[in-house]
Protein backbone atom coordinates (compact mmCIF):
# COMPACT_ATOMS: atom_id res chain seq x y z
CA UNK A 1 0.00 0.00 0.00
CA UNK A 2 1.03 3.61 -0.60
CA UNK A 3 0.61 6.47 1.84
CA UNK A 4 0.50 10.23 1.27
CA UNK A 5 1.72 12.39 4.16
CA UNK A 6 0.77 16.06 4.41
CA UNK A 7 3.91 18.01 5.36
CA UNK A 8 3.30 21.42 3.83
CA UNK A 9 2.82 23.52 6.96
CA UNK A 10 5.23 26.13 8.32
CA UNK A 11 5.18 25.07 11.99
CA UNK A 12 4.72 28.65 13.17
CA UNK A 13 4.06 27.70 16.82
CA UNK A 14 7.54 26.16 17.03
CA UNK A 15 9.40 29.29 15.95
CA UNK A 16 12.25 30.15 16.12
CA UNK A 17 13.16 26.47 15.60
CA UNK A 18 11.22 26.39 12.32
CA UNK A 19 12.42 29.69 10.90
CA UNK A 20 15.26 27.90 9.11
CA UNK A 21 14.12 24.26 9.32
CA UNK A 22 10.77 22.81 8.20
CA UNK A 23 8.90 21.25 11.10
CA UNK A 24 8.99 17.70 9.63
CA UNK A 25 12.80 17.94 9.38
CA UNK A 26 13.23 19.25 12.93
CA UNK A 27 15.23 16.82 15.06
CA UNK A 28 13.14 15.05 17.70
CA UNK A 29 15.49 13.22 20.10
CA UNK A 30 17.87 11.74 17.49
CA UNK A 31 16.23 11.90 14.05
CA UNK A 32 14.05 14.12 11.87
CA UNK A 33 10.54 14.22 13.30
CA UNK A 34 8.94 12.93 10.09
CA UNK A 35 11.11 9.82 10.17
CA UNK A 36 9.05 8.50 13.10
CA UNK A 37 6.01 8.57 10.83
CA UNK A 38 7.82 6.81 7.97
CA UNK A 39 9.05 4.11 10.35
CA UNK A 40 5.51 3.75 11.77
CA UNK A 41 4.07 3.35 8.28
CA UNK A 42 6.72 0.77 7.45
CA UNK A 43 5.76 -1.30 10.49
CA UNK A 44 2.25 -1.54 9.04
CA UNK A 45 3.24 -2.70 5.58
CA UNK A 46 3.37 0.59 3.69
CA UNK A 47 5.93 0.24 0.90
CA UNK A 48 5.89 3.74 -0.63
CA UNK A 49 5.38 7.12 1.01
CA UNK A 50 4.58 10.32 -0.87
CA UNK A 51 5.52 13.51 0.97
CA UNK A 52 3.18 16.34 -0.06
CA UNK A 53 5.48 19.30 0.58
CA UNK A 54 5.20 23.07 0.67
CA UNK A 55 7.38 25.14 3.01
CA UNK A 56 11.15 24.53 2.50
CA UNK A 57 10.60 21.30 0.59
CA UNK A 58 14.26 21.02 -0.45
CA UNK A 59 15.37 21.08 3.18
CA UNK A 60 12.94 18.30 4.03
CA UNK A 61 14.23 16.14 1.19
CA UNK A 62 17.83 16.77 2.20
CA UNK A 63 17.17 15.68 5.77
CA UNK A 64 15.11 12.57 5.00
CA UNK A 65 16.35 11.34 1.61
CA UNK A 66 14.58 8.87 -0.65
CA UNK A 67 14.26 5.96 1.76
CA UNK A 68 14.53 4.92 5.38
CA UNK A 69 16.83 1.90 5.78
CA UNK A 70 14.67 -1.20 5.84
CA UNK A 71 11.54 0.90 5.36
CA UNK A 72 9.41 2.46 2.65
CA UNK A 73 10.66 4.27 -0.43
CA UNK A 74 9.99 8.01 -0.28
CA UNK A 75 8.74 10.26 -3.06
CA UNK A 76 8.13 14.00 -3.00
CA UNK A 77 5.56 16.27 -4.59
CA UNK A 78 5.74 20.03 -4.09
CA UNK A 79 2.73 22.35 -4.14
CA UNK A 80 3.11 25.69 -5.89
CA UNK A 81 0.65 27.14 -3.39
CA UNK A 82 -1.08 25.72 -0.28
CA UNK A 83 -3.77 23.20 -1.22
CA UNK A 84 -5.23 22.37 2.19
CA UNK A 85 -5.63 18.80 3.41
CA UNK A 86 -7.44 17.51 0.33
CA UNK A 87 -5.86 19.30 -2.62
CA UNK A 88 -2.49 17.55 -2.27
CA UNK A 89 -4.15 14.16 -2.78
CA UNK A 90 -5.56 15.23 -6.16
CA UNK A 91 -2.28 16.97 -7.01
CA UNK A 92 -0.24 13.80 -6.32
CA UNK A 93 -2.71 11.54 -8.12
CA UNK A 94 -2.55 13.68 -11.27
CA UNK A 95 1.20 13.12 -11.27
CA UNK A 96 0.84 9.34 -11.08
CA UNK A 97 2.10 9.01 -7.52
CA UNK A 98 -0.92 7.20 -6.02
CA UNK A 99 -1.37 4.54 -8.70
CA UNK A 100 -5.17 4.34 -8.80
CA UNK A 101 -5.30 1.97 -5.82
CA UNK A 102 -6.45 2.05 -2.21
CA UNK A 103 -4.08 4.26 -0.19
CA UNK A 104 -3.57 5.96 3.15
CA UNK A 105 -3.50 9.68 3.78
CA UNK A 106 -2.07 11.15 6.98
CA UNK A 107 -1.44 14.48 8.64
CA UNK A 108 2.31 14.79 9.10
CA UNK A 109 2.30 16.77 12.35
CA UNK A 110 1.60 14.01 14.88
CA UNK A 111 3.72 11.50 16.75
CA UNK A 112 1.77 8.27 17.13
CA UNK A 113 1.86 4.49 17.20
CA UNK A 114 -1.81 3.77 16.44
CA UNK A 115 -2.62 0.43 14.81
CA UNK A 116 -2.91 1.24 11.12
CA UNK A 117 -3.17 -2.46 10.27
CA UNK A 118 -6.42 -2.66 12.26
CA UNK A 119 -7.67 0.45 10.45
CA UNK A 120 -6.93 -1.08 7.03
CA UNK A 121 -8.48 -4.41 8.04
CA UNK A 122 -11.79 -2.79 9.05
CA UNK A 123 -11.80 -0.75 5.85
CA UNK A 124 -11.55 -3.92 3.77
CA UNK A 125 -14.09 -5.81 5.90
CA UNK A 126 -16.72 -3.06 5.61
CA UNK A 127 -15.92 -2.45 1.92
CA UNK A 128 -15.71 1.20 2.91
CA UNK A 129 -15.06 4.19 0.71
CA UNK A 130 -13.10 5.92 3.45
CA UNK A 131 -12.16 4.92 7.00
CA UNK A 132 -11.01 7.43 9.61
CA UNK A 133 -8.73 6.66 12.54
CA UNK A 134 -10.50 7.88 15.67
CA UNK A 135 -8.69 8.47 18.95
CA UNK A 136 -10.19 9.00 22.41
CA UNK A 137 -9.25 12.17 24.28
CA UNK A 138 -9.69 12.86 27.99
CA UNK A 139 -11.21 16.31 27.46
CA UNK A 140 -13.20 16.49 24.20
CA UNK A 141 -14.52 20.03 24.72
CA UNK A 142 -11.90 21.68 22.50
CA UNK A 143 -12.09 19.24 19.60
CA UNK A 144 -14.25 18.41 16.64
CA UNK A 145 -15.86 15.07 17.45
CA UNK A 146 -17.03 12.17 15.28
CA UNK A 147 -20.26 10.28 15.91
CA UNK A 148 -20.51 6.73 14.58
CA UNK A 149 -22.68 3.64 14.83
CA UNK A 150 -21.55 0.47 16.61
CA UNK A 151 -20.33 -1.02 13.31
CA UNK A 152 -18.17 2.06 12.72
CA UNK A 153 -20.34 3.90 10.18
CA UNK A 154 -19.87 7.65 10.65
CA UNK A 155 -23.15 9.49 11.03
CA UNK A 156 -22.16 13.02 12.01
CA UNK A 157 -19.31 15.45 12.67
CA UNK A 158 -19.53 17.80 15.65
CA UNK A 159 -17.26 20.81 15.22
CA UNK A 160 -16.28 22.00 18.73
CA UNK A 161 -19.75 21.30 20.14
CA UNK A 162 -21.46 22.77 23.16
CA UNK A 163 -20.68 20.65 26.25
CA UNK A 164 -24.33 19.57 26.44
CA UNK A 165 -24.00 17.97 22.98
CA UNK A 166 -20.95 15.84 23.78
CA UNK A 167 -21.74 12.13 23.81
CA UNK A 168 -18.44 10.75 22.50
CA UNK A 169 -14.74 11.17 23.24
CA UNK A 170 -13.53 10.22 19.74
CA UNK A 171 -11.69 12.75 17.56
CA UNK A 172 -10.34 12.55 14.04
CA UNK A 173 -6.74 11.34 14.46
CA UNK A 174 -5.61 12.50 11.01
CA UNK A 175 -5.03 9.06 9.48
CA UNK A 176 -7.27 7.63 6.76
CA UNK A 177 -7.64 4.66 4.43
CA UNK A 178 -9.19 5.84 1.15
CA UNK A 179 -10.46 4.35 -2.07
CA UNK A 180 -9.41 6.08 -5.33
CA UNK A 181 -13.02 7.22 -5.85
CA UNK A 182 -12.51 9.76 -3.04
CA UNK A 183 -10.21 11.69 -5.38
CA UNK A 184 -13.19 12.43 -7.62
CA UNK A 185 -14.70 14.53 -4.80
CA UNK A 186 -11.64 16.80 -4.66
CA UNK A 187 -11.76 19.71 -7.15
CA UNK A 188 -8.51 20.30 -9.00
CA UNK A 189 -6.45 23.48 -8.76
CA UNK A 190 -7.60 24.89 -5.43
CA UNK A 191 -7.29 24.36 -1.70
CA UNK A 192 -9.68 21.70 -0.42
CA UNK A 193 -10.39 20.52 3.13
CA UNK A 194 -10.89 16.78 3.57
CA UNK A 195 -12.47 17.37 6.96
CA UNK A 196 -14.95 20.08 5.97
CA UNK A 197 -15.64 19.47 2.27
CA UNK A 198 -15.00 15.82 1.45
CA UNK A 199 -15.79 13.64 4.45
CA UNK A 200 -19.19 15.26 5.19
CA UNK A 201 -20.25 14.37 1.62
CA UNK A 202 -19.39 10.74 2.32
CA UNK A 203 -21.71 10.38 5.33
CA UNK A 204 -24.09 7.59 4.33
CA UNK A 205 -21.87 6.76 1.34
CA UNK A 206 -19.37 4.35 2.85
CA UNK A 207 -17.66 6.51 5.49
CA UNK A 208 -16.49 4.58 8.55
CA UNK A 209 -14.36 5.18 11.62
CA UNK A 210 -12.27 2.90 13.82
CA UNK A 211 -11.40 3.69 17.43
CA UNK A 212 -7.69 3.18 17.97
CA UNK A 213 -6.07 3.26 21.40
CA UNK A 214 -2.39 4.11 21.72
CA UNK A 215 -0.07 7.09 21.74
CA UNK A 216 -1.09 10.17 19.77
CA UNK A 217 0.11 13.77 20.13
CA UNK A 218 0.74 16.87 18.05
CA UNK A 219 4.26 18.23 18.67
CA UNK A 220 3.30 21.68 17.39
CA UNK A 221 4.32 23.69 20.46
CA UNK A 222 7.57 23.80 22.46
CA UNK A 223 5.79 22.27 25.46
CA UNK A 224 4.53 19.33 23.41
CA UNK A 225 7.90 18.96 21.69
CA UNK A 226 9.54 18.45 25.09
CA UNK A 227 6.76 16.13 26.28
CA UNK A 228 7.13 14.03 23.13
CA UNK A 229 10.89 13.82 23.69
CA UNK A 230 10.43 12.40 27.19
CA UNK A 231 7.65 10.06 26.01
CA UNK A 232 10.01 8.62 23.38
CA UNK A 233 12.89 8.25 25.82
CA UNK A 234 10.70 6.75 28.53
CA UNK A 235 9.03 4.25 26.21
CA UNK A 236 5.48 5.60 26.15
CA UNK A 237 5.45 5.56 22.35
CA UNK A 238 6.73 2.74 20.14
CA UNK A 239 9.93 3.83 18.37
CA UNK A 240 13.39 2.60 17.37
CA UNK A 241 15.20 5.08 19.63
CA UNK A 242 17.72 3.59 22.07
CA UNK A 243 18.05 5.95 25.05
CA UNK A 244 21.18 6.30 27.13
CA UNK A 245 18.90 5.82 30.15
CA UNK A 246 15.15 6.25 30.66
CA UNK A 247 14.42 9.90 29.84
CA UNK A 248 17.98 10.60 28.74
CA UNK A 249 19.93 10.59 25.49
CA UNK A 250 23.57 11.71 25.28
CA UNK A 251 25.12 11.44 21.81
CA UNK A 252 28.22 9.28 21.56
CA UNK A 253 30.43 12.19 20.53
CA UNK A 254 29.08 14.72 23.02
CA UNK A 255 31.65 15.97 25.52
CA UNK A 256 30.25 16.21 29.04
CA UNK A 257 32.65 17.23 31.80
CA UNK A 258 32.50 15.01 34.86
CA UNK A 259 31.59 18.08 36.90
CA UNK A 260 28.53 18.85 34.77
CA UNK A 261 24.98 17.88 35.75
CA UNK A 262 22.69 16.33 33.13
CA UNK A 263 19.13 15.15 33.55
CA UNK A 264 17.55 12.98 34.73
CA UNK A 265 15.65 14.15 31.64
CA UNK A 266 17.66 15.65 28.79
CA UNK A 267 18.75 15.30 25.18
CA UNK A 268 22.39 16.19 24.49
CA UNK A 269 22.89 16.09 20.73
CA UNK A 270 25.93 15.26 18.61
CA UNK A 271 29.07 17.40 19.13
CA UNK A 272 27.59 19.21 22.13
CA UNK A 273 29.95 20.34 24.91
CA UNK A 274 29.11 20.82 28.58
CA UNK A 275 31.83 22.38 30.72
CA UNK A 276 32.51 21.93 34.41
CA UNK A 277 29.55 22.99 36.62
CA UNK A 278 27.26 23.31 33.59
CA UNK A 279 23.76 21.92 34.15
CA UNK A 280 21.13 20.79 31.64
CA UNK A 281 17.84 19.63 33.12
CA UNK A 282 14.55 18.80 31.34
CA UNK A 283 15.99 20.35 28.17
CA UNK A 284 16.90 19.50 24.58
CA UNK A 285 20.23 20.61 23.09
CA UNK A 286 20.49 19.94 19.37
CA UNK A 287 23.74 19.46 17.44
CA UNK A 288 26.84 21.41 18.42
CA UNK A 289 25.52 23.36 21.40
CA UNK A 290 27.91 24.47 24.14
CA UNK A 291 27.17 25.33 27.77
CA UNK A 292 30.13 26.98 29.51
CA UNK A 293 31.18 26.61 33.14
CA UNK A 294 28.33 27.41 35.52
CA UNK A 295 25.82 27.82 32.70
CA UNK A 296 22.35 26.42 33.40
CA UNK A 297 19.62 25.31 30.97
CA UNK A 298 16.29 24.30 32.52
CA UNK A 299 13.17 23.18 30.64
CA UNK A 300 14.33 24.79 27.40
CA UNK A 301 15.05 23.94 23.76
CA UNK A 302 18.33 24.99 22.12
CA UNK A 303 18.62 24.70 18.34
CA UNK A 304 21.88 23.62 16.72
CA UNK A 305 25.00 25.63 17.50
CA UNK A 306 23.67 27.63 20.47
CA UNK A 307 26.26 28.82 22.99
CA UNK A 308 25.41 29.57 26.63
CA UNK A 309 28.15 31.57 28.35
CA UNK A 310 29.64 31.09 31.80
CA UNK A 311 27.09 31.46 34.62
CA UNK A 312 24.33 32.33 32.13
CA UNK A 313 20.86 30.88 32.82
CA UNK A 314 18.17 29.77 30.36
CA UNK A 315 14.83 29.49 32.14
CA UNK A 316 11.96 27.00 31.49
CA UNK A 317 9.96 27.45 28.30
CA UNK A 318 12.70 29.38 26.49
CA UNK A 319 13.48 28.47 22.87
CA UNK A 320 16.76 29.61 21.28
CA UNK A 321 17.19 29.59 17.50
CA UNK A 322 20.11 28.17 15.57
CA UNK A 323 23.47 29.76 16.41
CA UNK A 324 22.14 32.06 19.14
CA UNK A 325 24.59 33.18 21.82
CA UNK A 326 23.98 34.03 25.46
CA UNK A 327 26.71 36.18 27.00
CA UNK A 328 28.23 35.40 30.42
CA UNK A 329 25.92 35.93 33.38
CA UNK A 330 22.85 36.75 31.26
CA UNK A 331 19.48 35.30 32.28
CA UNK A 332 17.04 34.29 29.52
CA UNK A 333 13.57 34.51 31.04
CA UNK A 334 10.78 31.97 31.02
CA UNK A 335 9.12 31.38 27.61
CA UNK A 336 11.59 33.70 25.88
CA UNK A 337 12.22 33.36 22.15
CA UNK A 338 15.69 34.10 20.78
CA UNK A 339 16.07 34.45 17.00
CA UNK A 340 18.62 32.43 15.02
CA UNK A 341 22.07 34.04 15.23
CA UNK A 342 21.03 36.57 17.88
CA UNK A 343 23.45 37.46 20.66
CA UNK A 344 21.86 38.21 24.03
CA UNK A 345 24.09 40.37 26.18
CA UNK A 346 21.72 42.08 28.58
Amino acid sequence: MKALVLVGGEGTRLRPLTLDTPKPALTLVDRPFIRYMVEWLGRHGVEQVVMACGFRAADLRASLGDEVPGGPAIHYVEEDEPLGTGGPLRFAAERGLLGGERFMALNGDVLTDLDLSALAAQHAEREATATLALHPVSDPTGYGLVRRREDGEVIEFLEKPDPSEIDTDEVNAGAYVLEPSVLELIPAGRAVSLEREVFPRLVGEGLYGRRLEGYWTDIGTPERYLEASWDILEGRVVSDVEPTAPGLLIAADARVDEGAKVGPRAVIGPACELADRASVIDSVLLDGCRVESGGAVRGAILAAGVEVGPDAVVEPGAVLGRGARVRPGVRIGEDARVAPGETVSV
